[in-house]
């Protein structure tokens, strides 16, 4: 192997290790999907934010692919002051809706009413949470 591949090899994999897990491509596979309800009267998802999260523990809030731990899997990382968007619940897990930058967006297509129930297929990413660490700011 030649010096230059093997830098380019080494650099590659170092800044792989040293990305935050949230920067590292994730598979977005949903396995219960994101359902969007609909009523003329109100917003299809309410405004939200993550909270609550101990910087002293992992910091993150994981999302997944259903409600609930084992067997959905992680599909992305949420942290503190992150904003998203409530479209729905199960127990305690909450059914979001979240642009890539963790901001509100009106391109997500949630803050307006929909006119029939759907699954959510973008083009915003769209997961569960627990609700532990979730705040309804409006909506």
């Amino acid at each position: 192997m030649s010096k230059n591949k093997f830098i380019a090899m080494a650099v590659s994999m170092a800044i792989t290790l040293l990305l935050p897990p949230a920067a590292v491509s994730r598979s977005a596979k949903i396995d219960v999907p994101v359902m969007i309800k609909s009523d003329p009267d109100i917003d299809a998802c309410g405004n939200g934010e993550i909270i609550g999260l101990d910087p002293k523990g992992d910091g993150f809030l994981s999302v997944r692919s259903g409600p609930g731990g084992s067997p959905y899997t992680e599909i992305d990382r949420l942290y503190n002051g992150d904003q998203i968007y409530i479209c729905g619940n199960k127990g305690p897990w909450q059914t979001i809706v979240y642009m890539p930058e963790r901001v509100l967006s009106a391109s997500c297509g949630v803050s307006k009413p929909w006119s029939t129930d759907q699954a959510y297929t973008g083009p915003c990413r769209a997961g569960w949470v627990h609700s532990r660490y979730v705040k309804a700011t409006a909506g």
